[in-house]
């Protein structure tokens, strides 16, 4: 279905905001995101409280980067939290991604449930080829940084990568079909881009090929969330019929 396509942001402060996005909307979007802002809002408890409200997918954005000790430490306790989905940094490395996915699919099996799906973030929405370029001094074009850790990531045993929808295309051609992108960046036409930076439409971003999109504000901060969220399904809906 369109709504399985779409994650929703819950960039929110509190419990009850979040618990009450989930109640309305649980029935509109596939998934839930839990980033840091509620995470350390809230701590780990928000989890089960999610679920309770009819949350049946979590996506934990927590964006592990350290060394692989860590990290697979850090992702043993997201497997046992019962997370659908969570993320890592591709630039820690793959002994670190590897860790990573080990210990998430380890502890999955020794408490007989499905494996979290682990995904590398590549090059963050907010990052343009001036900031890649001048202030973290990587010689690649964004999108030729993106692909290549794509392929890093998938090299690694993960899942798949979150990236911009803009560079969909180069991640297909390195990784090929079957590896999952997630796409943050997404706004519907006229919404405001905020803080980022390589944006697409939601239709633009499935056409494109991305097999979920993350959207926040565009829903959160409408006048009428379901409404909002009902839109952004009904236009994944009449691109997918296009394919």
């Amino acid at each position: 279905m369109a709504k399985d396509k779409i994650i929703l942001a819950l960039d929110v402060d509190s419990e009850t905001k979040a618990v009450g996005l989930v109640r309305s909307l649980k029935d509109e979007v596939g998934a839930f995101k839990v980033g840091l802002e509620l995470f350390n809002s809230t701590g780990p408890d928000i989890f089960g409280r999610l679920r309770q409200a009819g949350a049946e997918r979590v996506f934990y954005d927590c964006k592990f980067h350290d060394i692989p000790n860590t990290v697979a430490g850090a992702s043993r306790a997201a497997a046992r939290m019962g997370i659908w989905m969570f993320n890592v940094h591709t630039s820690g490395g793959s002994d670190m991604m590897k860790a990573a996915a080990e210990a998430a699919r380890q502890t999955a099996t020794q408490l007989g449930v499905r494996p979290p799906l682990v995904i590398g973030v590549t090059v963050l929405t907010s990052i343009d080829e001036t900031i890649l370029r001048e202030e973290l001094v990587v010689c690649s074009d964004v999108r030729s940084q993106v692909a290549h850790l794509a392929l890093l990531a998938k090299n690694s045993s993960l899942d798949g990568v979150v990236a911009s929808p803009h560079e969909i295309g180069a991640i297909r051609d390195a990784c090929g079909s079957g590896f999952l992108i997630v796409t943050p960046g997404v706004r519907p036409a006229g919404a405001a881009i905020g803080d980022q930076k390589r944006v697409m439409t939601p239709g633009e971003a499935i056409r494109h090929g991305a097999d979920y999109i993350v959207v926040g504000r565009a829903i959160t901060a409408s006048d009428d969330p379901v409404a909002a969220a009902r839109a952004i399904g009904e236009e994944i809906e009449t691109v997918s019929g296009e394919q």
